[in-house]
């Protein structure tokens, strides 16, 4: 079962100030043309803007109630035919088609708990692409203003929706709680530096295109996200 089966009801509300990175994979999309692979689909906060684009997209998650809200939203918004919904694991998605983009949004890379999981992942994500298609995520490693201003202390996060974050620094681990009126839950998130990142993506046979520290694709200069842009070699 999942960690995100217990808030499906509140991941929207507690996400809605989540907008940024929205734009960016929507035309990272739209420049692959589909289908794409969006791997963490959750309730589909990017993958209906994504299919309200023409763009198909296989959505995985380890959440049966998550996807049961995406199916939902892609009903409501008029995309249930582009959407193509399947319950699976980030390491071994469910997912035999060959793609020229698979995708990775909101950090949901930080849930692989090793680097052989994160090996695994990412050999799987080469697997799924085309000669020259790419794959696009996001992760971020907290600065240490954050830790102070957050560690231990259960903050307000949107109305009636609470977080605390509580710091590993040792283990480089956040255990992150969530609890609301329909809900509540704890995850584990692992977080590496943007030279492990690098290094695994390598490993794995993926060459790095690009590096960014924002979704504007401003360059990277050290702060907590980045974002990656990365491809399987041509031949």
């Amino acid at each position: 079962m999942s960690a995100y089966d217990a808030i499906a009801a509140l991941y929207d509300p507690w996400s809605r100030s989540v907008t940024e990175d929205v734009d960016f994979y929507v035309a990272e999309a739209r420049k692959a043309g589909g289908p794409v692979v969006e791997l963490g689909v959750g309730t589909g906060r990017i993958a209906v803007p994504t299919a309200q684009a023409g763009v198909a997209v296989i959505g995985v998650d380890s959440s049966e109630r998550m996807i049961d809200v995406c199916r939902a939203r892609a009903d409501e918004g008029g995309v249930a035919d582009l959407l193509d919904l399947r319950l699976g694991d980030l390491r071994r998605p469910p997912v035999i088609e060959r793609v020229g983009l698979v995708t990775c949004p909101f950090r949901a890379l930080l849930h692989l708990e090793s680097d052989e999981e994160r090996l695994q992942t990412l050999r799987a994500v080469r697997g799924m692409l085309l000669p020259g298609g790419r794959f696009v995520f996001d992760v971020f490693a907290p600065s240490h203003d954050d830790v102070e201003e957050t560690h231990g202390r259960w903050l307000e996060r949107e109305p009636g929706i609470w977080e605390r974050a509580d710091w590993d620094l040792r283990r480089r681990v956040l255990t992150l709680s969530v609890r609301g009126e329909s809900g509540e839950t704890r995850m584990y998130l692992a977080w590496r530096s943007p030279e492990e990142w690098r290094h695994l993506l390598e490993h794995a046979g993926l060459e790095v295109l690009a590096h960014y520290g924002w979704f504007d694709m401003r360059p990277y200069n050290g702060g907590e996200d980045t974002v990656w842009l990365a491809r399987r070699p041509a031949n």
